[in-house]
């Protein structure tokens, strides 16, 4: 009885040093949409309106709507200047971008470069999404570095990750994203993520990365810990 006993207390032991599950791989709310991960192929947004003609997917809508009157409540004035893209719309602004770039003088092949750090090629926006919103102090409407000084966008960038969305394109992370730094562009995971990458100060590909290998480190630990519980297993039985 008391072998019975130390048996089942060992296993049960052996049993807690599991770690816990991370979110599931396929999590759509962390589809990676940049210059290297294009629009996964069927994808599909459920459309709703937020006003003066601007569009989200549902699955953000609520949190987003919370967020803006949040940042009303709390004395600014956010604007929404962009949200939800067709395939056709992108490819107009990037061909605008690009059309831009060679008045400059630069050839066809480097002014679809540089336009491409500022506006994303269709198929790779995240607008496409119906998950990023550009969003704007009314007092300052123009995109430049300069909105990062803006009331309504330093309170957003302190409390976007409340409501789900991460400043999507930080200072000094333009090499891994893609895209140049962009305190305007906000991108809706879901308020668990949100929090994390927001703690983290990562950028989403870094956090994804990270994410990547805590989970092979997880699987590796968890395989051990299996083997462990089988050895313990096998040995106290042997002793009955």
């Amino acid at each position: 009885m008391k072998k019975s006993l130390v048996f089942l207390l060992i296993l049960a032991l052996l049993s807690g040093l599991a770690l816990p599950a991370l979110a599931a791989e396929d999590d759509p709310l962390l589809t990676l949409v940049n210059p290297w991960n294009t629009l996964p192929e069927g994808w599909k947004v459920e459309l709703v309106s937020i006003g003066n003609g601007h569009r989200v997917d549902k699955t953000c809508y609520d949190d987003l709507t919370a967020m803006l009157e949040a940042c009303k409540t709390a004395g600014f004035r956010p604007v929404v200047r962009s949200s939800y893209r067709t395939q056709a719309t992108q490819k107009q602004l990037y061909e605008n971008k690009v059309r831009q770039w060679k008045g400059y003088g630069y050839s066809e092949a480097e002014a679809r470069k540089q336009a491409a750090t500022i506006v994303a090629p269709p198929g790779t926006s995240e607008h496409q999404l119906g998950w990023a919103v550009d969003i704007v102090d009314a007092s300052y409407q123009v995109l430049n570095e300069k909105q990062a000084t803006m009331p309504a966008q330093i309170w957003l960038m302190e409390h976007s990750w409340e409501y789900g969305f991460i400043l999507r394109y930080p200072v000094n992370k333009s090499e891994i994203t893609g895209i140049i730094y962009e305190p305007w562009h906000y991108r809706y995971v879901g308020k668990e993520h949100a929090k994390a990458i927001y703690e983290s100060g990562l950028c989403l590909e870094e956090w994804l990365k990270a994410r990547e290998t805590l989970q092979a480190v997880e699987n590796a630990v968890n395989a051990q810990v299996e083997e462990l519980r089988r050895k313990a297993f096998v040995m106290l039985w042997n002793r009955k």
